[in-house]
C-alpha cells in the first residue's frame, strides 16, 4: 500500500507557546510575629541578596528567618502543602542590621542543608545538618537535633573577619560553593569557598578593589563589585552580572546619590577558577593577584555613570539556551541628569529594566513600564517557556513573553492583597520543580513591632 504524503501546508500547526501568566494558588504563614525593623531601607528576613532564604529540594520547601525573639529558625513543608514545621537553631540575631540575613544551600553530594547567617563586614555564623537529611525528607527526623553546633568557621576553615553577602550555589557535579564579600562597601573583594561533601576549601578572591575609576566629577581608587547573583546554567557555565560601587563620593554629581556605575558581566567555564568577559577573554584567576578589576576590558554590557542611583545586587538568571538575563534598576535620564537623594529619587522616578543577551550575541535593554514607587530591588524568574517575570517591590508581578522578544512587559498582579513591606525572597529552585513561582514576604509594620511572614505561590503556564 502506498503511503500518502500530506503536504506541509496541510499539517496542523504546532501549538504556540503560551505567554506569561500567574494564577494565585494560596498563601501560607511561616510566622505570625517575625522580627521587624527597617535598616538600610530593608528587612533582615526579606532582602534581595538572600540566596537562598527559600528553596525547594526533593519535594520539600525550606525557609529560614528570625522570630520576634530574634531566634534563627528553619522550617520545611511538603511542596505545595499548607503546614510548615519549624525548628529553632541555637543562634539569636546579634544586631538590628538588615544585611544580617540567613542564606541556605544544599550539598547534593551528601544531602546536607547548610546555613550561613548574621554578618555584615564582621564574623559569620555557620551550621549544617546531618548527612542525608534532604535526600529522604519524608522519613527523616526533622528537629533541632539534626543540625550541628553553630560555628564561626566553615568546619574549622576561617575565611575573613570582614564577611558579608553569603550566596550558595551548587555545581553541576553536586559540590556546594559559597560566594561572599571580603572587606567593606566601597573597598572589598568577592571570594569563593567550596564544599566537596567532606570538607570546605577556600578557593580565594576573584575580584579586585584597586584601580582608578574617573567620571566627569572626580576619581576613585577603591571600590567593590556587587553581584546580581551567581548561577550555573544547564551546560555548567557560571554567570555573574554585577555593578561597581566606588568608595569616593567625588565621582557623583551630588553626595546624596549612590556611587554605583555600569552593569558588567563575566562568566566561568571551569567552576569559578578563571573568569572571562563577554567575548570569552580571561580577565581574572581566582586566588591569584590577577583578579577581575575595574580597568579590565570588555566587562561593561550596559554603561551608566554614577549619577542615576543604579541599584546593586538586583537579580539574574539564565534561559533554556544558557543565555543570561538580569534585572537592573535606576532613575532614567529623562527625570534629570543628576540624582540628589538616593531613596527619594528612586522612589519618585526609579524604573526596572530587563537586560539580556540575545541569540545573536547582542545585549538588549528594555524598560519595564511599571513605576518602582520604592527604593528597593526587583527579582527575576523565567518559566519553562522562557517567559520572563519581574517581581517588583510590594510583591507586584510584571511579565513579558519570549515570543515578543520581551517587549510586551505588563503588570500581571498588583500585590495589593499582600500588604508586603517591599523586597521579596524568591524560591529560585521551585519553578523547575513544579512550575510554581513562590516567594517569601513580610507584612508592613511600624517601628520594631513584629509582623507576619508568609510564602505565596503562583501557578505559571503549563
Amino acid at each position: 500500500m502506498r503511503r500518502r504524503t500530506v503536504p506541509a501546508s496541510a499539517r496542523p500547526a504546532a501549538a504556540a507557546a503560551p505567554g506569561p501568566s500567574v494564577t494565585k494558588k494560596g498563601t501560607t504563614r511561616l510566622d505570625g510575629r517575625a522580627v521587624y525593623f527597617v535598616s538600610y531601607d530593608g528587612l533582615v528576613n526579606n532582602n534581595s541578596f538572600q540566596k537562598n532564604g527559600l528553596l525547594t529540594y526533593q519535594g520539600h520547601q525550606y525557609a529560614a528567618w528570625y522570630t520576634s525573639t530574634r531566634n534563627a529558625v528553619v522550617a520545611r513543608r511538603v511542596l505545595g502543602g499548607s503546614t510548615w514545621s519549624a525548628v529553632p537553631l541555637s543562634h539569636t540575631l546579634k544586631s538590628d542590621d538588615s544585611h544580617n540575613v540567613i542564606s541556605m544551600g544544599v550539598s547534593r553530594t551528601d544531602g546536607r542543608l547548610h546555613l550561613v547567617m548574621d554578618s555584615h563586614s564582621d564574623g559569620f555564623f555557620y551550621v549544617k545538618s546531618v548527612a542525608g537529611l534532604l535526600d529522604d525528607p519524608a522519613s527523616t527526623l526533622w528537629a533541632s537535633s539534626v543540625f550541628g553546633a553553630v560555628r564561626t568557621t566553615l568546619d574549622g576553615l576561617a575565611l575573613t573577619p570582614q564577611f558579608t553577602y553569603p550566596q550558595f550555589v551548587c555545581t553541576p557535579e553536586g559540590r556546594l560553593q559559597l560566594g561572599y564579600r571580603v572587606g567593606v562597601s566601597g573597598n572589598g573583594c568577592n571570594a569563593l569557598a567550596e564544599y566537596d561533601g567532606s570538607a570546605w576549601t577556600a578557593l580565594g578572591e576573584w575580584t579586585s578593589s584597586t584601580g582608578t575609576y574617573s567620571s566627569p566629577h572626580g576619581s576613585s581608587t577603591a571600590r567593590n563589585m556587587y553581584l546580581h547573583g551567581i548561577d550555573y546554567d544547564a551546560s555548567g557555565r557560571l554567570h555573574v552580572f554585577f555593578t561597581w560601587r566606588e568608595q569616593n563620593a567625588a565621582v557623583m554629581c551630588h553626595s546624596g546619590g549612590i556611587p554605583n556605575h555600569d552593569t558588567g558581566y563575566v562568566h566561568s567555564t571551569d567552576r569559578g577558577r578563571t573568569w572571562r568577559n563577554d567575548a570569552g577573554t580571561v580577565v581574572g584567576t581566582t586566588g591569584t593577584p590577577d583578579t577581575v578589576a575595574v580597568g579590565d576590558a570588555g566587562l561593561v554590557v550596559d554603561a551608566l555613570d554614577p549619577d542615576h542611583c543604579l541599584m546593586n545586587q538586583e537579580s539574574q538568571t539564565t534561559d533554556s539556551s544558557g543565555l543570561p538575563h538580569a534585572i537592573i534598576s535606576h532613575v532614567p535620564s529623562r527625570f534629570g541628569p543628576c540624582t540628589t537623594d538616593y531613596a527619594a529619587d528612586r522612589t519618585a522616578g526609579g524604573r526596572a529594566f530587563h537586560l539580556r543577551k540575545n541569540s545573536a550575541g547582542s545585549w538588549q535593554k528594555t524598560e519595564i513600564p511599571v513605576a518602582l514607587n520604592s527604593s528597593q530591588r526587583t527579582k527575576l524568574v523565567l518559566d519553562r517557556h522562557d517567559n520572563a517575570y519581574a517581581i517588583l517591590p510590594y510583591g507586584r508581578i510584571a511579565g513579558a513573553s519570549k515570543s515578543s522578544g520581551y517587549t510586551d512587559w505588563a503588570l500581571l498582579y498588583d500585590g495589593r492583597d499582600l500588604n508586603a513591606f517591599g523586597e521579596v525572597v524568591i524560591d529560585e529552585m521551585r519553578v523547575q520543580a513544579d512550575n510554581v513561582l513562590s516567594f517569601m514576604y513580610q507584612e508592613k509594620s511600624s517601628g520594631t513591632t513584629p509582623s507576619p511572614l508568609h510564602v505565596v505561590d503562583f501557578a505559571l503556564p503549563a
